[in-house]
């Protein structure tokens, strides 16, 4: 039995939540929250909501105990990318991406 929790539309990048989150896969609940919470950075804070998200399913839904769960699946996946136009060099205009994220952690006992 897993438990399962999505943040959809995180606007940071994929790639800077990848960092954090190959930290974590795979580990025990409690080693992947001190591992994030040691880990100075917007996206490991993300990644930190969505894995509580995650453990308080795991524990109210399914009646499972908190002390063998262990993150099973975490994944990150592209979302919208917001197009911003920029001001270029010779009367060009440019464009900056604002690129999205939904973050996924499945977590299950061990």
């Amino acid at each position: 039995m897993e438990a399962k929790a999505i943040a959809k539309g995180m606007r940071i990048s994929p790639i800077k939540i990848r960092l954090v989150i190959d930290l974590v896969r795979g580990k025990s609940v409690k080693e992947a929250r001190t591992i994030l919470i040691n880990y100075n950075t917007k996206a490991s804070k993300m990644v930190l909501n969505v894995l509580n998200s995650a453990v308080a399913n795991a524990v109210n839904n399914n009646q499972m105990d908190e002390e063998k769960l262990v993150v099973t699946e975490a994944r990150v996946d592209q979302g919208p990318v917001m197009k911003r136009i920029m001001f270029d060099s010779r009367g060009h205009i440019g464009r900056k991406d604002k690129r999205t994220s939904h973050i996924v952690i499945s977590v299950g006992e061990r």
